[in-house]
């Protein structure tokens, strides 16, 4: 008879054990899924804002309130800092911003221009600013079919 009593101890504890271990179990997974969802909605955030930074910039491009030059220079950082920039070459999509992006971005910007001699910063202004007239109408183009794809 002790046997038996100790083979149901012994079933009630390892059933015990069971359903904590289950319970727990349950509760990582809750933890894991919270988790995911907060991310999900962190990079949802991130896209939008990169998102509505692009039509910001390509709206006052297309404006004329912003150089096309800065403006190319912007959204091309931003288009590679979109989570799908590895499965999606936004060169072959707007070649044109690309084309000026790799031709000026080299360029000094923000301190570092203040490091170079006026002569030498009004050589590069003029040729960047060579660089907008003559690219001017295939950026614009570029710049109509980037805000068809992220109308906001």
């Amino acid at each position: 008879m002790s046997m038996q009593v100790g083979l149901w101890v012994a079933a009630i504890i390892g059933v015990a054990i069971i359903a904590w271990l289950a319970f727990y179990a349950g509760s990582l997974l809750a933890r894991l899924k919270r988790q995911n969802q907060r991310r999900d909605e962190a990079i949802s955030q991130r896209i939008e804002r990169i998102n509505e930074s692009i039509v910001t910039i390509a709206k006052a491009m297309e404006q004329e309130q912003c150089p096309l030059s800065e403006g190319c220079l912007r959204i091309v950082v931003l288009l590679d800092h979109r989570p799908d920039s590895q499965q999606r070459d936004f060169a072959e999509d707007f070649p044109a911003m690309h084309d000026m992006y790799e031709r000026i971005k080299h360029m000094p910007t923000h301190e570092a221009r203040k490091q170079f001699p006026k002569k030498e910063i009004r050589k590069l202004d003029n040729e960047r600013e060579g660089y907008e007239v003559e690219m001017k109408d295939i950026i614009l183009a570029d710049i109509r079919k980037l805000l068809s794809d992220y109308p906001l």
